[in-house]
């Protein structure tokens, strides 16, 4: 199947409704992160099933359904390659990975960046040389940074922390909302596993956490040691 056969299919299931608060939910308004993103209102469960009938798709052809001006069909884009990449071999993986990170511009929105990365990047980078997860974390685009903490959620539940809480560390200055968002969410992530882990991470660096990361990464604690971590009194 081509990406203009599986575009043709997914603009069938339009919904200019759903379109519509998708517009406002993913901040596509002037100066907002999502500016200028196109919906064409689709579900991500109706995505995922269509995205199983397209998995004889050749990569090429999904590659151009990824540098589609429309959120859903990136979408979908790249469910497949996360499907492609748990059915494929190692050369199969080496190639999606290497187009993903090749193409982190049309990965533009957190749910494109939460529903991949851990599943593609960190899945390849298992095993690998993890030395471009911290380029990611460095680079200047947001999306980037972001697909660098979420990579390593893979790790995080195989019980591998360190470098959740090096590019954690990075990430502490970070001036985006959607960055303190993320790097908190893999703490608590963490925590579930070892809150002894994230304790000690917290008793360094909370009192230098944007709010909103600290919020995150305490959501699981119990009520009154959460009042004590943003009073700034926890350490004590």
């Amino acid at each position: 199947m081509t990406a203009q056969e599986i575009s043709k299919i997914l603009r069938r299931l339009a919904n200019p409704q759903i379109a519509e608060h998708s517009r406002r939910f993913f901040k596509t308004g002037p100066g907002q992160y999502g500016e200028g993103d196109r919906f064409l209102g689709i579900r991500v469960p109706v995505l995922r099933e269509q995205a199983k009938q397209f998995m004889d798709t050749p990569l090429g052809e999904v590659l151009r359904l990824l540098q589609s001006a429309y959120h859903e069909e990136r979408l979908c884009a790249l469910l497949m390659l996360v499907q492609k990449y748990s059915q494929g071999n190692a050369a199969d993986q080496k190639a999606i990975y290497e187009l993903y990170l090749k193409n982190t511009r049309y990965i533009n929105n957190w749910d494109l960046v939460d529903l991949s990365a851990y599943l593609i990047v960190g899945q390849y980078l298992a095993d690998q040389d993890r030395h471009p997860l911290y380029r990611l974390a460095r680079s200047k685009s947001l999306w980037e940074r972001r697909i660098a903490i979420i990579a390593t959620f893979h790790f995080i539940k195989n019980s591998q922390f360190t470098d959740t809480l090096k590019i954690v560390a990075l990430l502490l200055a970070d001036q985006e909302d959607l960055i303190h968002k993320a790097a908190g969410w893999m703490l608590r992530e963490l925590g579930k596993r070892d809150q002894a882990v994230e304790k000690e991470f917290l008793k360094a660096h909370y009192l230098q956490m944007p709010r909103t990361m600290l919020r995150y990464a305490i959501e699981k604690f119990p009520e009154n040691e959460r009042r004590l971590y943003l009073k700034g009194r926890a350490a004590s």
